[in-house]
């Protein structure tokens, strides 16, 4: 079966770095990613735009828009991109350049949709700073996926990236459609609430576990870790708007779609995996489309 991974990181960023070094011990490189979709069938991935301007500042303040991934000089065919934004440098006299830069970027076919950083940044989803970017969504018919939940850096607030603050964001919002990361994890019951009252919202099961083998299969042995999960999706009962990623580099591609393959029922396999990313993504079909007639 085809596999489209919705969440992966390409970026130069310090803890990216250490976490496939140290903890997922995975090959952060665009040649290393190659290697594990192809091992792993995997057609295509999306990777969420992020930038740190000092080494070890992510979220970095003064990362200008849009951010993208800058971990090597070229993005490859195999990826899209989520165009990052920085809410920091939306607000003052030089916004409108900001949001010009942002807005150019969003015409690329390779760009696949908008990419908040919510937690990190220290904004509510709703807040009006990020009102030109919803705008710019719906103009170019792009989803916006937003981090929900735990945060990868101590210097993230928790308010800001709990899934409820998306519910009054997609009832401001119904034109454009959402994707919560990660299921709001641990606030995964609260996410599943919002994805299942909101037509206009979707969730990632992405970075649910971060590590080696060893360390995936400690929690996979875990029933009340594992049902931490499969309550919030039997509970939501909207397969058709999960889908798969995996956060690479924090976790390998292989291993991580097998702890997928355990919360999900495997009639919905198809969907989650594949199917749904169609759905949300409106132009990966003509990237997808392309990458099989290079391959002819």
């Amino acid at each position: 079966m085809p596999i489209i991974d919705i969440h992966i990181h390409l970026s130069d960023i310090d803890s990216f770095h250490r976490t496939a070094s140290d903890l997922s011990k995975v090959d952060y490189t665009a040649a290393g990613l190659k290697a594990e979709f192809d091992k792993n069938d995997v057609i295509l991935g999306i990777g969420m735009g992020v930038t740190e301007q000092t080494k070890g500042a992510f979220p970095d303040s003064g990362s200008p828009n849009p951010m993208g991934l800058d971990l090597e000089e070229e993005v490859p065919s195999f990826l899209m991109e989520c165009v990052g934004i920085n809410p920091n440098r939306l607000a003052g006299g030089q916004a409108q350049e900001e949001l010009d830069r942002i807005e150019a970027r969003m015409q690329a076919p390779e760009v696949a949709g908008i990419k908040l950083y919510a937690g990190y940044y220290h904004y509510y989803v709703h807040d009006k700073i990020y009102a030109p970017v919803y705008e710019l969504a719906a103009k170019y018919s792009l989803p916006v996926v937003i981090h929900t939940g735990d945060t990868y850096s101590m210097n993230g607030l928790l308010k800001y990236s709990h899934p409820l603050t998306v519910d009054e964001l997609a009832y401001q919002q119904r034109g454009v459609n959402f994707m919560i990361c990660h299921l709001g994890d641990p606030w995964v019951m609260d996410a599943a609430e919002v994805v299942a009252k909101n037509p206009n919202v979707y969730a990632d099961l992405s970075g649910l576990v971060v590590g080696d083998r060893p360390h995936f299969e400690r929690f996979m042995k875990e029933a009340l870790f594992m049902d931490h999960f499969r309550r919030a999706l039997v509970y939501c009962d909207h397969y058709e708007k999960m889908l798969f990623g995996t956060d690479w580099p924090l976790a390998p591609i292989g291993l991580y779609a097998e702890f997928i393959r355990r919360l999900v029922p495997e009639q919905h396999h198809e969907k989650v995996f594949y199917r749904n990313a169609f759905e949300l993504f409106p132009r990966i079909g003509q990237r997808i489309a392309e990458l099989r007639k290079e391959s002819l």
